[in-house]
């Protein structure tokens, strides 16, 4: 089981994980995830949950919302992936 952080961008023009933010203080760079749904009744959070599933190949039901559930800096733990396998799916491939 993964633990992952998630900043999260409501109102966005589409989903997407577009990268990595490092916070500044040593911690693990969160991913940034954008999503088109606003943040009221929990829509924002649905959206991130589903776009997750969608790329990582689970099923919603596998993800959980552990910390920040009313904050665009979220905590998020995914079954039956490490935190490696989840970085790696969900990451842009850069070129070269």
């Amino acid at each position: 089981m993964g633990r992952i952080p998630i900043r999260l961008q409501p109102r966005a023009s589409s989903n997407a994980v577009t990268g990595e933010r490092d916070p500044g203080d040593g911690t693990e760079p969160a991913l940034v995830a954008r999503v088109t749904a606003p943040p009221v009744d929990g829509k924002a959070n649905a959206a991130l949950i589903k776009l997750l599933a969608k790329r990582l190949g689970v099923a919603k039901s596998k993800i959980a919302i552990v910390q920040g559930e009313t904050g665009r800096d979220k905590i998020l733990e995914i079954e039956g992936l490490s935190p490696a396998e989840i970085r790696q799916r969900l990451l842009p491939v850069s070129g070269s």
